[in-house]
């Protein structure tokens, strides 16, 4: 059963990735990229890798299930990944998924950001955290859902939403937490945190994301 503690933690596991691992992932998505001519449509566009590619990153789910579960508890498995690829002048807006249908199984408990590379400046990624009511709906779990009953559910507001509800987020009083991990880490955070990524300043930001599911 998810707590919603969990849908609101964050955790980091260093070492997600080994080097070979790495080098193995990026030679197949670079050789994916000059076949298959993908350029993004906009910054929050992204590709479904190769089997080849999520094999690596599964075997560094595997391998950070045992961490994961200890902030995560009720986390039993993860979606295929998603590849996202940012230049200057790209972001991600400040958005918030929410939970769409409470009494669906499976559930959504957090997703996983693994940045293949950073950009040189700027492209943070970051969560925001805040007491406000305003990102909460009236909902809450009852006898027979995934979530312990009486758990809460914020609002959905996506980076693509209507224009009305950014602009009620951008309205709410937030702070805001900007990860920088070392090398080969994976951010690990809960499905109903305010989240987003700082605007590519110089370089490039290559990164995988996937959602991690209870059972």
């Amino acid at each position: 059963m998810i707590h919603m503690t969990e849908t609101l933690a964050v955790q980091t596991v260093e070492g997600f990735l080994t080097p070979d691992e790495t080098a193995e992932l990026t030679k197949v998505l670079d050789e994916h990229l000059a076949v298959t001519g993908w350029v993004p449509e906009r910054p929050s566009a992204g590709l479904v890798p190769p089997e080849a590619a999520q094999e690596i990153l599964a075997a560094g789910v595997e391998r950070a299930l045992p961490a994961i579960r200890r902030v995560f508890p009720s986390v039993a498995r993860a979606t295929p990944w998603n590849y996202h690829d940012l230049g200057p002048g790209d972001r991600i807006d400040a958005h918030l998924h929410g939970v769409g249908a409470p009494d669906a199984r499976p559930q959504r408990v957090a997703r996983v950001a693994f940045h293949l590379q950073e950009a040189e400046r700027g492209g943070q990624f970051y969560v925001d955290t805040c007491s406000a009511e305003d990102l909460w709906t009236g909902r809450t779990a009852g006898p027979g859902s995934a979530f312990l009953p009486g758990t809460r559910f914020a609002r959905e507001i996506s980076h693509e939403g209507r224009p009305e509800d950014l602009a009620a987020l951008d309205g709410v009083p937030r702070t805001r937490w900007t990860s920088a991990p070392p090398a080969r880490t994976a951010v690990v955070y809960g499905a109903q945190l305010v989240h987003g990524v700082e605007t590519v300043v110089e370089g490039r930001l290559r990164k995988l994301i996937t959602n991690l599911m209870d059972g």
